[in-house]
């Protein structure tokens, strides 16, 4: 067949979302290879790993040297195609790419744009100049929500734009957990046994938004207990907060955990506070579990919960709001149980086994 190259930010972002696809192009004859910048991981069906030094400062320097390190890989390899993802990586990808005399077919896929119609003007302006800069390398751009489909077809950011539902859900990742195992992680937290148990699990992260959830438990009463597992520069601010708030009995900061399945069986709701969002794994993941959702009314969150109302929204940033809809909960079993069903039926579209033949789809019309 050819070659292909993936490059991200992180090879943890391609172990965890894009193993499959590697699987499946390797299965069709095409030699795999990844670059990435941050600590090398094993990737099974890759056949040669590349580090970069790409940073997530846009003005790094090394950054810089990244860019040609992957116009020189580029050369060497020949590769017939380049799919791009993270920001970071794909706008100095699609850098490294311009000018070529003979370059690959490039693929981006738009993980979420960092930016919206509410972004402040300066960090809009730079990051919509990055993607309209690179737009004429972009041959195909795959967008994950309504919002960004809409703004990358009005401003042409690639030859051809395309939707798909997010990279799929695995179910195979997923499996059934018994309830008594949801308990023993209560008994292990050492939650109260009639606790209402609301979980967030993601990035520390001004985008994440995490005081908001503080905010709104402060405002609900004492049997709610919210498990924040995750790390991050804001870390030790938002336990800071649970402290200055007098909630930090009812919180829990685990740090990073790695059996998230048994995180959804220990929970009644899942929340999410984010300021922005492409397509959120964790969200799909809890409609695959059937946990009830409350969830920032953003793109990304809204595409999953507001068409066939699988979960309550509410203004990002309003505590009050967010308080409202999960103390909504806590008093109807009828509302959870309703919103329950309804998400397990809505994610559907969002499964691997669904989504990973419209992906290769599009890789495949872009190769023909």
């Amino acid at each position: 067949m050819g070659r292909i190259l993936f490059v991200a930010s992180t090879f943890s972002h391609i172990r965890n979302f894009h193993l499959p696809y590697l699987k499946a192009l390797t299965e069709q004859g095409w030699e795999v290879d990844v670059a990435c910048g941050g600590a090398v991981m094993e990737l099974p069906h890759a056949r040669k790993l590349y580090p970069i030094p790409l940073e997530k400062s846009m003005a790094s320097p090394k950054n810089v040297t990244a860019t040609r390190q992957l116009r020189r890989l580029i050369r060497e390899n020949r590769y017939q195609l380049i799919s791009c993802h993270t920001a970071l990586a794909s706008f100095f990808v699609r850098l490294a790419v311009m000018g070529m005399r003979h370059r690959p077919k490039v693929v981006s896929i738009c993980h979420g744009y960092l930016f919206d119609q509410d972004t402040a003007t300066l960090k809009r302006l730079v990051l919509s100049t990055a993607e309209a800069v690179t737009a004429p390398v972009t041959d195909l751009l795959l967008t994950m929500n309504q919002w960004d489909t809409q703004y990358a077809a009005a401003h042409k950011l690639g030859k051809k734009v395309a939707y798909i539902p997010g990279m799929g859900i695995d179910p195979q990742k997923l499996p059934a957990v018994p309830p008594e195992r949801g308990a023993q992680l209560r008994n292990d937290l050492e939650l109260p046994e009639d606790a209402f148990v609301l979980l967030f699990a993601g990035e520390f992260s001004h985008r994440k938004s995490q005081p908001v959830l503080l905010e709104a438990l402060a405002q609900l009463p004492e049997q709610v207990y919210l498990l924040l597992p995750g790390q991050g520069s804001e870390l030790e601010a938002c336990q800071q907060l649970a402290q200055q708030l007098g909630v930090a009995h009812r919180v829990r900061f685990p740090g990073q955990v790695s059996d998230m399945p048994t995180w959804y069986a220990a929970c009644d709701v899942v929340v999410s506070a984010s300021r922005i969002e492409g397509l959120p794994f964790n969200l799909m993941e809890a409609m695959y579990y059937g946990r009830p959702i409350v969830a920032s009314d953003v793109k990304g969150h809204h595409d999953l919960l507001a068409p066939n109302q699988a979960g309550l929204l509410y203004p990002y940033g309003d505590a009050a709001a967010c308080a409202q809809q999960i103390r909504d909960l806590l008093a109807q079993p009828q509302l959870r149980q309703a919103l329950s069903t309804t998400a397990r039926q809505a994610v559907t579209p969002y499964l691997l086994p669904t989504v990973l033949p419209q992906v290769m789809g599009q890789y495949q019309q872009l190769l023909d």
